[in-house]
């Protein structure tokens, strides 16, 4: 199995995330979102890869006061199934708790079962469903959230 390195992604990274992005989603950020993303300090954005493969997957993460928001959680399909997702749930959760964060929320596609057993294994709940929230195809999206602190 290969070694991925975590690493903070630069703006000359953002090409390389929005491949990821076109592999793994049916909307996927533009290349101008994912530069927006990495230069705003509300977000924090953690990378997955190696200097055979580069980049093989990234989680993003928004913060406002203590709230975090896990954007995206994406792993080329090539490499998954290897707990890259894991390492960078873990780094996002990290990061979380030095922002001093009281929890961490997402959404996901009720049809995405390996995800939605990623994120319980996380120790994430469920907290809700937002009706019709992705589109192509239009689905509903399970809102799933982890306590973090007691603020």
């Amino acid at each position: 199995m290969q070694e991925y390195e975590l690493f903070i992604p630069s703006e000359s990274d953002a090409a390389a995330i929005c491949g990821i992005e076109k592999a793994c989603f049916a909307l996927p950020l533009t290349e101008q979102q994912v530069l927006s993303q990495i230069r705003d300090e509300k977000y924090s954005i953690v990378c997955a890869g190696n200097h055979l493969r580069g980049i093989v997957a990234y989680a993003g993460m928004y913060s406002v006061l203590d709230e975090g928001y896990i954007t995206n959680v994406a792993v080329s399909p090539s490499c998954r199934r290897a707990h890259i997702a894991d390492r960078l749930l873990e780094e996002l959760e990290r990061l979380s708790v030095e922002k001093e964060l009281s929890f961490l929320t997402l959404e996901v596609r009720e049809s995405n079962f390996p995800a939605i057993a990623l994120y319980k294994k996380h120790g994430f709940l469920s907290a809700g469903l937002r009706k019709k929230y992705y589109q192509a195809p239009v689905e509903n999206a399970l809102i799933m959230t982890k306590m973090l602190s007691e603020g």
